[in-house]
């Protein structure tokens, strides 16, 4: 079961929040603004991020976050 609270964190990361959690994956992303935009057919929390430093311009990625109840652990994918 997710609760409440853990439902309210995954659903507001920060622009750092998220940077970290790619950056734990082993991605080298860094975000300046992210927005939640909800959730995927299979249970993942979908954000859009903007790439902190683009070389062209605006760049954006989704990023997916997946969260195991059972370990209590968060992991995220681009």
């Amino acid at each position: 079961m997710i609760t409440a609270d853990t439902l309210k964190t995954l659903t507001t990361f920060t622009a750092a929040a998220l940077t970290r959690a790619v950056q734990d994956q082993g991605q080298d992303w860094e975000f300046s603004q992210v927005q939640f935009l909800g959730m995927t057919n299979g249970g993942e929390f979908c954000y859009r991020a903007e790439v902190a430093t683009p070389e062209d311009g605006p760049l954006y990625r989704k990023v997916f976050l997946s969260y195991d109840a059972a370990l209590g652990r968060i992991t995220a994918s681009v």
